[in-house]
């Protein structure tokens, strides 16, 4: 399974993966860790690196070059939903997805790719 979230202002059926900024001092895999418990609720232990999404876009009339950083969560404890009160605001909808069809489910390509990663390297470890 995989937890998904559906942003907040985002239309029903948009389901995407928890990702934030980088905190000072943190590295981009604290920085995964921490995103996912505060848009999901639930924590995890990292089993690796996925890979890296590379995308540009505009904001307030600037191109913004950005690079998303995804990790491997193997669930440990929490509760979907249970966001703290300070990022409750981010998330409209949490929700397990099948992992076998996230690839499908997701709503952005990069992340779509990134499931089929998860897919591979998780049929990869049970050889």
């Amino acid at each position: 399974m995989l937890a998904a979230i559906r942003p907040a202002g985002k239309p029903e059926g948009t389901w995407a993966l928890p990702k934030g900024l980088v905190g000072s001092g943190e590295g981009p895999e604290a920085t995964a860790l921490r995103e996912v418990a505060e848009e999901t609720g639930a924590s995890g232990e990292s089993l690796g690196k996925l890979g890296d999404i590379r995308y540009v876009y505009t904001w307030a009339g600037e191109r913004v070059f950005k690079i998303v950083s995804f990790y491997l969560l193997r669930y440990r404890r929490g509760r979907l939903g249970e966001l703290p009160p300070e990022h409750a605001h981010e998330v409209a909808e949490v929700r397990w997805l099948p992992l076998a069809e996230a690839p499908r489910l997701l709503a952005y390509r990069g992340e779509r790719e990134m499931a089929e990663k998860a897919l591979d390297q998780l049929a990869n470890q049970a050889l």
